[in-house]
């Protein structure tokens, strides 16, 4: 039985940040002894509450668990503040699917090789490898002090030239992931800063 006396968690969320997916939410502050969480979730096609790895807990968010890693399913996650025999009413997030909500972040750029008309780039992904994802790279690329002419070229290896530059000029470029999730899902990650290089003397 909810407790008018218990307010419930407020602003209620999943962050999700290459796939790995929390829930949080703002502390319930009463007087007179320390209130705590507990997190329940269901799936779109099981439709029953469960526990999850956060019962009773001080803090203000929730990890999924590894029984959560599926990307494709609808999750739905609710949470209640608790102060000894009280407990205040559930508060249940939107549907969440990773594969469609979460945020992808840059890829790492490991190493760059300057020569007279080319560069060569060799990047990191922003995840681990999974089957059936075929990260895309949209490299944006720049003469730099110019007034800022873009060209891009879009690729799937993680060793890439870009090709056909001017010697001994500096230029920049920053690299975005583009997910694409079966069937028709596409994910765009967030762009790397940008990096520049001269190129050198032929």
């Amino acid at each position: 039985e909810s407790s008018p006396y218990l307010p419930a968690p407020k602003n209620v969320m999943v962050y999700s940040y290459n796939f790995r997916s929390l829930l949080r939410w703002s502390p319930v502050e009463v007087d007179g002894g320390l209130v705590l969480y507990t997190v329940h979730f269901k799936t779109g096609f099981l439709n029953e509450w469960d526990e999850m790895n956060c019962t009773r807990i001080a803090q203000t968010e929730c990890s999924f668990p590894w029984s959560l890693r599926e990307r494709r399913w609808t999750v739905f996650l609710r949470v209640r503040a608790e102060l000894g025999q009280a407990t205040s009413d559930w508060v249940e997030t939107d549907p969440f699917v990773a594969e469609r909500n979460t945020t992808i972040g840059p890829p790492k750029v490991n190493r760059v090789t300057e020569s007279s008309d080319s560069l060569l780039v060799s990047v990191t992904p922003p995840f681990g490898s999974e089957a059936g994802y075929f990260p895309e790279y949209h490299v944006s690329y720049w003469e730099n002090g110019t007034s800022i002419v873009k060209r891009e070229i879009r690729l799937s290896n993680t060793l890439f030239k870009i090709e056909n530059l001017k010697e001994t000029t500096l230029y920049c470029f920053r690299i975005q992931v583009v997910l694409k999730a079966y069937p028709d899902i596409q994910l765009l990650g967030l762009p790397s800063v940008p990096e520049c290089y001269r190129t050198t003397i032929s």
